[in-house]
């Protein structure tokens, strides 16, 4: 959609005329960007490099300038012509204001400053707030990698407590499934990337793209051949067998793996009888490893009786820890999976004495389409602005919500070096970052300068990404 490509266009009708509404005498604004709580107590930060590179990289030009002008005037709203041409003339259309903000990776509390935005030339103190649009927009790549990091952390706990190689394989365990269920083509890419902060695993292929355009990552996450409906259903209900064969004689090789929907007439009866008898020889045989994909009925059930006839089929081992884990077999479960069914059907087979080693999950709508801004109630506001040469608190407190209560102030966040707490707290003056005089015993600022006049500051990788959010435990 190239006639989207107009950063002055990428923004809400009401924010043309907020030039006109600051106070006479104002020339400096300073934002910050806030989880104000929400689901999760702690948020995965993530995202505003594909902001940053995709939209506010690109200079400002005469030619946007014009399209702007035009629709605005037909469109009702005034326009800061003047404005927007000087910035193109002094600054080469490069926006003049300073984005700071924690490494990303990081996992921060909420009620927390994530990012600041404050403008840096005299002339231009309405920018910041003219990008609120397309910064705050971060809030959909850091709930989907929050999503995912918290579901992470159920499966590591019960990695750690019944498999004898958590690490090893906590990466593969859940997959994305969820490029069909999103809004568009960027929306897959940006929450399918957001996800692969976590995990390894994914049919999210914009994901990929995103990975590789926004942060250095050759190949970001894998997949496996594997089965949808139309291609076991097309074989008939009577050759249902010879789907599933033809699956192991088109891919089962020594080491490999695939996955094999399975529950199109009878789960069980597939589990136990074509898979388990007719089958059994021929999955032993090829030394692969063979995922079975229920996808329907109740999640926590349907896992559960799966195991128990696979385990009947196929036999398994006791690991160290006491655990069963299967021969030859796993399971996936796609179908009604979100944090809260991940947990219940990992309980479920843990009671049951099976290693969280036998299942693999997918989340698709739940992953990156069931949430929304107040998942995180995430808000980008306007905390200090200088008026006549001095600084002045810009909040707002209504009566009628107190969690709607904004921050006052020039801001930062600190961190402290020992135990790794967050506070945000007030910047002196006209200070760009916390130094050691104003900072409070053991802490450091813990916000870097990412963006300043036009250049990126920091080029995080994922690779670098990857580590922090790991490091982070519950």
């Amino acid at each position: 959609m190239d006639f989207l490509d107009n950063l002055l266009l990428n923004t809400d009708s009401y924010k043309a005329s907020h030039w006109l509404q600051y106070p006479p005498g104002t020339d400096a604004t300073f934002f910050y960007v806030e989880s104000r709580g929400g689901l999760y107590d702690r948020t995965v930060f993530f995202g505003l490099q594909t902001i940053l590179k995709q939209y506010l990289s690109r200079r400002i030009t005469l030619a946007d300038i014009e399209h702007a002008r035009e629709l605005f005037a037909a469109h009702g709203e005034p326009f800061n012509e003047a404005g927007w041409r000087d910035i193109v003339q002094r600054h080469g259309g490069r926006l003049p204001l300073r984005i700071r903000a924690v490494p990303e990776g990081a996992v921060v509390p909420t009620h927390q400053a994530l990012v600041t935005i404050e403008s840096t030339d005299p002339c231009a103190c309405w920018v910041p707030s003219y990008l609120e649009t397309v910064l705050l927009r971060l809030w959909y790549p850091v709930t989907v990698a929050t999503t995912s990091w918290h579901a992470k952390q159920t499966i590591r706990q019960f990695l750690e407590r019944t498999s004898d190689d958590p690490d090893g394989q906590l990466p593969f365990k859940l997959h994305d499934f969820g490029a069909r269920g999103v809004s568009s083509a960027e929306s897959a890419a940006i929450g399918g990337l957001s996800h692969l902060v976590n995990f390894m695993g994914t049919d999210t292929v914009s994901g990929l793209l995103a990975a590789r355009a926004y942060y250095h990552e050759p190949m970001a996450a894998y997949s496996i051949p594997a089965a949808e409906h139309s291609t076991i259903t097309a074989w008939g209900r009577e050759r249902e067998v010879d789907a599933y064969r033809n699956m192991l004689r088109q891919f089962a090789r020594p080491g490999a793996v695939l996955a094999v929907v399975s529950d199109s007439y009878d789960i069980y009866r597939a589990v136990s009888e074509l898979w388990g008898q007719a089958l059994r020889e021929e999955v032993i045989a090829s030394d692969a490893t063979v995922v079975i994909r229920p996808d329907s009925g109740d999640p926590v059930e349907v896992v559960h009786q799966c195991l128990l006839r696979l385990d009947e089929a196929f036999g398994h081992i006791v690991n160290g820890k006491g655990f069963r884990v299967l021969n030859h077999v796993r399971v996936i479960q796609g179908d009604g999976i979100n944090p809260s069914s991940i947990r219940a059907i990992l309980e479920r087979a843990t009671c049951a004495g099976y290693a969280t080693d036998n299942l693999t999950f997918g989340m698709g709508g739940a992953l990156l389409q069931r949430l929304d801004r107040d998942t995180q109630k995430f808000a980008l506001k306007c905390s200090a602005a200088r008026v006549d040469g001095a600084w002045i608190d810009v909040y707002k407190d209504p009566i009628t919500d107190k969690a709607k209560a904004s921050k006052r102030g020039r801001m930062t966040l600190a961190r402290h070096v020992g135990t790794g707490e967050y506070r945000t707290i007030a910047l002196p003056g006209d200070a760009v970052s916390l130094d050691t005089a104003h900072a409070p015993p053991d802490y450091e600022d813990a916000l870097v300068t990412v963006w300043e006049d036009g250049e990126l500051r920091c080029d995080w990788t994922l690779a670098q990404v990857r580590e922090r959010a790991n490091a982070q435990r519950l």
